[in-house]
């Protein structure tokens, strides 16, 4: 199933639907569009805000939600507080606003049933979110491919999903989360407490059967930077590195 839009993709009114404090400077923001959305794991949407004069903002988001979720899609926005975007969201926004939204958007990193595994995901910060719509797909699907999700956030409470990835894990099904914070000790004993690198990389591939079909990398610039270079030092092909990047 292609469900990728030309980049003229059509601008559609969306409503809030709700609204959910994930950590103290993330929130997620469920989006009823007008008409139908259909994603894939991994894609983003563009969101456009018009000021009274007539002024356009407009940033891209990756859906967080499994595209079996349901109509509403769910976007988790970080404030940022020299952002045009992300403030309106944090300081306005409420359940019933109407914004603009169009897409999905995004055919590169995206993973689908079809493209098998076992997957590697490292994602640093909110370059979780598309990493998150994958392991919700795989688990909404019943779908036994093996996934290692390695997570780097600054603190305990910067974990966006935190309850619902460590409730996953605990099923030991094949998803494997591995934490890494780097500005406080970690919580468990499976974690780390430092900015990733090659030998975590050979680490979390230790938890997978055989050696990853595919690896995604999401975050920062330095962060993808910093990841991709770990995970070639621990042995992954860079022709099946994915990776997609934000911000400076």
């Amino acid at each position: 199933m292609s469900v990728e839009p030309s980049p003229q993709s059509p601008w559609q009114a969306a409503t809030i639907a709700r609204i959910e404090k994930r950590t103290p400077r993330v929130t997620s923001f469920w989006f009823r569009p007008s008409r139908p959305v259909a994603h894939l794991a991994g894609q983003h949407v563009d969101i456009r805000l018009t000021a009274p004069d007539g002024y356009q903002a407009r940033r891209s988001y990756s859906i967080a939600s499994a595209p079996e979720a349901g109509a509403a899609i769910e976007l988790a926005i970080e404030r940022l507080d020299d952002g045009e975007v992300s403030p309106f969201f944090h300081d306005v926004a409420a359940v019933g606003d109407e914004i603009e939204l169009r897409g999905p958007l995004g055919g590169h990193f995206i993973w689908q049933e079809s493209d098998g595994g076992p997957i590697l995901l490292v994602g640093g910060g909110s370059g979780v979110v598309p990493l998150m719509a994958m392991v919700r797909h795989r688990t909404l699907r019943n779908n036994a491919v093996p996934v290692a999700l390695v997570f780097s956030a600054r603190v305990w409470d910067e974990v966006i999903f935190r309850d619902e990835l460590i409730g996953l894990d605990d099923r030991r099904d094949g998803f494997d989360l591995v934490l890494t914070l780097t500005r406080e000790p970690a919580r468990r004993p499976s974690d780390y407490s430092r900015r990733v690198d090659a030998r975590m990389m050979a680490q979390a591939i230790e938890r997978l059967p055989k050696a990853p079909k595919l690896a995604y990398v999401c975050g920062s610039n330095a962060f993808v930077s910093a990841a991709a270079n770990a995970l070639i030092g621990a042995g992954v092909p860079a022709e099946i590195i994915r990776t997609e990047r934000y911000g400076v």
